[in-house]
């Protein structure tokens, strides 16, 4: 039986994923740099948005086999790792 928290993360995932293909093609299709330029940038808050959403459905998914303490350690590493990506 799959877990409900897995197919949720993994289907977030997939959508993701062709989203981004989608974006490429797109691009090709668009064939201006500003223009390709333009859905690049439109795909910047997908990533961190996808990683916020599918950490947060695997910590729920958790909740009752971890700590308060290491609950709080794995929200500072998403906060560390999405600060040093979204630092201008």
């Amino acid at each position: 039986m799959l877990d409900k928290f897995v197919a949720s993360m993994a289907t977030l995932r997939i959508f993701s994923g062709s989203l981004e293909i989608v974006a490429a093609i797109i691009m090709l299709r668009l064939n201006q740099v500003d223009k390709a330029l333009a859905v690049n940038s439109a795909l910047a808050f997908t990533g961190p948005l996808v990683l916020i959403i599918t950490t947060t459905i695997g910590l729920v998914g958790m909740a009752d086999k971890l700590s308060w303490g290491k609950i709080g350690w794995i929200l500072c590493g998403v906060s560390c790792l999405l600060y040093g990506v979204l630092k201008k």
